[in-house]
């Protein structure tokens, strides 16, 4: 019985942790280029009280042994990095990726990041930027006197000039893709680092060698399925009440063998 009560507590702290990562789904449904999370768990060691195929006598053997686990833990917090749905934004700067690839920023520190959020804007100096500050890589800078900003499909920027009735191409917006996006390391703020698990960058054109195309005037919405994240928020909770019954249960049992009379 004392077995019981730390195996369901296992339970307990492993749908904790499952209502915590439901719980940040939910509360970015509406965060552009935000990647769902999922728990994954296992199961943990056995105790082996009497092995499968032991002999049970003269030419026989034992056809299925007694092994009893000791509850669950957590194994990993996976990213799913499924397409989200298009917001037709209407505005120049925000740019959403159809396919694979991240977009490359700047950090203060020197270090890359990548993100799936396009909202960018123009900083003081005319450079594309994320809402805080980060600069896209390569760096764009538009100039001051442009009066239309156009951005194709495989990320070549252009920009239409007063006085100047002839686009400009003024750079291209290069996307990077990794041979396991779920290895990426998330540090807040819509961006992703590089990691030995996520595999090298790989960075190239858009629409070329496996890379996804840029759609301008959209973003990428969040792909958190609401509906989905309250069915597994419900079904969290009633595993969380049935791991705390099975200890209200053994407790009972405890007590009540504490009561037996000699």
């Amino acid at each position: 019985m004392m077995r019981a009560l730390y195996i369901s507590a296992s339970g307990m702290e492993a749908q904790q942790l499952n209502i915590d990562i439901i719980s940040n789904n939910l509360a970015n449904v509406n965060t552009s280029g935000f990647k769902k999370s999922r728990g994954d768990f296992q199961d943990l060691l056995y105790q082996t009280i009497r092995m499968a195929g032991a002999p049970s006598g003269t030419g026989t053997q034992v056809p299925a042994g007694i092994q009893i686990g000791s509850g669950v833990r957590s194994a990993a917090v996976q990213k799913i990095f499924t397409q989200g749905d298009f917001q037709n934004t209407q505005n120049s700067l925000d740019l959403a990726i159809e396919g694979e690839g991240f977009f490359q920023v700047s950090l203060p520190d020197g270090t890359t990041g990548y993100t799936r959020a396009g909202a960018f804007k123009k900083d003081n100096a005319g450079r594309m930027v994320t809402s805080d500050g980060y600069t896209v890589e390569p760096a764009i800078t538009i100039p001051a006197d442009t009066l239309n900003i156009t951005v194709s499909a495989n990320g070549i920027v252009s920009v239409l000039q007063a006085g100047n009735p002839i686009p400009t191409e003024i750079g291209t917006i290069q996307l990077t893709r990794f041979s396991n996006p779920s290895g990426l390391n998330s540090i807040g703020r819509n961006l992703f680092l590089e990691t030995a698990a996520s595999g090298e960058a790989v960075t190239g054109n858009a629409g070329e060698l496996g890379f996804g195309t840029l759609a301008q005037g959209f973003l990428e919405s969040s792909n958190v399925n609401i509906a989905e994240e309250l069915v597994n928020m419900i079904i969290g909770q009633r595993a969380y009440e049935i791991n705390s019954k099975a200890i209200q249960t053994a407790d009972d049992m405890m007590r009540t063998s504490n009561e037996l009379k000699r």
